[in-house]
């Protein structure tokens, strides 16, 4: 009667585990943003991977140049950031399928905010 629990609990904690992985939120790919601040408008692309659960890294091109990103991703929270110029740069969000949306400061030049699209 022991094993058969101890199986039956090893067989939930496993399935739970494949559930939750199968419902991460994943971003990897290229995501092209509409950015609308208080100095102008712009369409910078990004190309985001998983580094592990919760680290992303990738690549910013766009009007400001182009730059090396990392950021995290906690549920369904995203964060990026980098630095151009000596400005950081910064994007806070929320990722849901394909889409994400949220605010961005652009160093001390200006602030507003995004939404995005990841290209299939």
């Amino acid at each position: 009667m022991k094993k058969l629990a101890f199986i039956l609990i090893l067989l939930f904690v496993v399935k739970t585990d494949f559930l939750l992985a199968q419902t991460a939120t994943n971003v990897k790919g290229k995501w092209i943003m509409n950015v609308e601040t208080n100095m102008g408008s712009g369409s910078p692309t990004f190309v985001l991977d998983h580094v592990d659960a919760t680290n992303l890294k990738g690549t910013y091109t766009g009007q400001l140049g182009d730059s090396e990103v990392k950021g995290t991703l906690k549920g369904n929270t995203i964060h990026l950031e980098f630095s151009i110029s000596g400005e950081i740069i910064e994007y806070d969000g929320t990722v849901t399928g394909n889409e994400m949306k949220g605010k961005v400061k652009l160093g001390t030049m200006a602030e507003g905010t995004f939404t995005g699209k990841k290209k299939e």
